[in-house]
């Protein structure tokens, strides 16, 4: 669907589902997330993936090295509806998930820049938005990298109960102009 120098972003396939449910029973990978997944529920995941993508022509898309066809996660654009508890919801928002071994490379700014030249020049958005918890760092250095702004408008994430150590989000923004000068 979409390559970048090192990379492959591309719709689900069945050998898929083995290597995510991997990446999401990590408890290194989903240390800014409530909990690992099960199997199950790392398969429900992909379907749901793969669902949305076949309704709106995008979503959540699978990344593998173009150089061994190795899938390292995913990365991609979701809709936040007005009734998802997040600050200047709608938007789309774009997020990403790669595999431990693949940290460090640079991999999630390279893929993440291609799907936001997808998302201002295909889908034609004025802006994309990302969040993540207080603590995530490395997610928010790779929003840095992409040239996304903090918009100061830290929240508490609806999906999680209060007093959880993840609760605290903040928020980021990149306008269609940004990315274009950037």
């Amino acid at each position: 669907m979409m390559e970048t120098e090192r990379l492959r972003i591309r719709d689900w396939q069945k050998s898929d589902y083995e290597p995510y449910a991997k990446l999401c029973s990590d408890s290194n990978v989903m240390r800014y997330f409530p909990h690992t997944l099960t199997k199950q529920q790392s398969d429900d995941q992909v379907d749901l993936m793969r669902r949305l993508i076949t309704e709106r022509g995008w979503g959540f898309w699978a990344v593998e090295l173009k150089a061994t066809g190795q899938l390292i996660g995913f990365v991609g654009l979701h809709y936040q509806d007005e009734n998802s508890g997040i600050p200047n919801a709608p938007f789309v928002e774009i997020g990403w998930r790669l595999a431990a071994e693949f940290w460090g490379f640079g991999y999630a700014p390279e893929a993440a820049d291609k799907v936001l030249e997808f998302a201002f020049n295909h889908l034609k958005r004025s802006e994309v938005y990302a969040f993540t918890a207080l603590p995530n760092q490395p997610s928010q250095r790779v929003m840095q990298k992409l040239g996304m702004e903090n918009t100061g408008q830290d929240f508490n994430h609806p999906k999680l109960e209060a007093g959880h150590p993840l609760e605290r989000h903040c928020l980021y923004r990149i306008t269609r102009q940004q990315w274009f000068i950037k």
